[in-house]
């Protein structure tokens, strides 16, 4: 297996975290202790929206209100043949 989890997304796709890019992201630290808040962003986004440059990318947002400043999580996952993968996460400011 070379995922850390597979899950079904709000919409219905099913997005997947590979082992590779769960270490890219546990270099944050703002990320490393956040794999359930992952999972629970891609079933219950606040907001979903478009990349403006490929439509495959979709940018899932939700917002975390006990944290000081950047308070939005972003994950950023890429369709390939119908299947989500998610290319990194952060903290930002507003969606």
């Amino acid at each position: 297996m070379d995922h850390i989890f597979e899950i079904i997304d709000k919409t219905g796709r099913r997005i997947r975290l590979t082992k590779e890019r769960w270490q890219h992201l546990a270099k944050h630290p703002d990320i490393m202790n956040k794999l359930e808040d992952l999972q629970f962003v891609l079933q219950h986004p606040l907001k979903i929206t478009d990349y403006s440059l490929d439509e495959n990318i979709k940018y899932y947002y939700h917002y975390f209100k006990q944290r000081e400043m950047t308070k939005y999580l972003r994950i950023i996952v890429k369709y390939l043949n119908g299947e989500g993968f998610i290319i990194t996460a952060y903290f930002v400011e507003t969606i």
